[in-house]
């Protein structure tokens, strides 16, 4: 009694409720330290860590905002340009004379084709990013993986700008600037198609786990069909009337197979000095 009467009085006589001096025994208690009843104290892991998720495209949110992006945007630019698609298809193995007026293209339809070549760049760089890290590695020292993927899809615009300067160079000094523009508009129309053709490989593999061999066949097929076209094309508009037929086979391996070679080995060599060797 004489303890609570104490009590009592000190806190009347307390004009300031952060005076209170309390006991020792109510400020402490068997719980007073337990992270259960305080949240905001540091409690540690409970339990045992399990195996982290792998990595997956699939599962990337900001690959698939681009590829969804890209997928809106080509079904708008070929919806918008199925005339052109049309006409251009038609015309592709038809041999023109020499006075034949071509039809020039509007600036919505360079844009349609400068768009889908740079979807061929971005898918090429996918495709070959799913390749290193299932045939070559998966840790780098790179920050992220969209790192590499960026640097794979500069690797392919840098790719096909240099196959048109080198192009444009050889076809302006041996074969004239109409011819030029001529097989420069052939080779965007055909890289622009085959960026089209890309894309089923590439969602695919990514979200429906379709095996790489697979793929890999594809990729192979839908290349040959292109470096056939490009092969017939580049006959037609130079070498038709040419006695001699083997200049057509020296200019293709010249600017078409020599320079995928070594983009290929270039993918390669980058891989191989970004990837972490143990």
């Amino acid at each position: 009694m004489e303890g609570q009467t104490d009590s009592i009085m000190l806190l009347r006589g307390s004009s300031n409720i952060l005076d209170v001096q309390l006991p020792q025994y109510y400020r402490e208690g068997f719980f007073s330290r337990d992270t259960l009843f305080h949240p905001e104290l540091q409690g540690g892991r409970y339990g045992v860590a399990g195996d982290p998720v792998p990595y997956t495209i699939g599962s990337d949110s900001i690959v698939t905002s681009i590829l969804l992006a890209c997928f809106l945007l080509a079904v708008y630019s070929v919806a918008n340009a199925k005339a052109f698609i049309t006409r251009q298809t038609k015309t592709f193995f038809f041999v023109k004379s020499e006075g034949t007026t071509e039809v020039s293209e509007t600036a919505t339809e360079l844009r349609f084709q400068v768009f889908l070549s740079m979807l061929t760049c971005i898918l090429l760089a996918l495709l070959a990013y799913l390749y290193t890290i299932n045939f070559v590695g998966e840790t780098f020292v790179l920050d992220s993986a969209y790192q590499l993927i960026a640097i794979y899809t500069a690797m392919a615009f840098a790719y096909f700008v240099l196959k048109v300067l080198l192009y444009t160079v050889v076809n302006s000094v041996f074969f004239g600037s109409k011819k030029n523009r001529q097989w420069l508009k052939s080779f965007l129309f055909i890289t622009s198609i085959e960026g089209v053709m890309l894309f089923p490989s590439v969602v695919m593999l990514a979200y429906f786990n379709m095996a790489i061999k697979n793929v890999a066949i594809y990729f192979f097929l839908l290349l040959a069909i292109v470096k056939i076209l490009t092969f017939y094309k580049s006959f037609i508009i130079f070498f038709r009337t040419n006695s001699v037929k083997l200049q057509n086979f020296l200019y293709f391996c010249t600017l078409e197979i020599i320079p995928m070679l070594s983009f290929w080995g270039a993918l390669g060599i980058v891989a191989d000095i970004l990837k972490i060797n143990y």
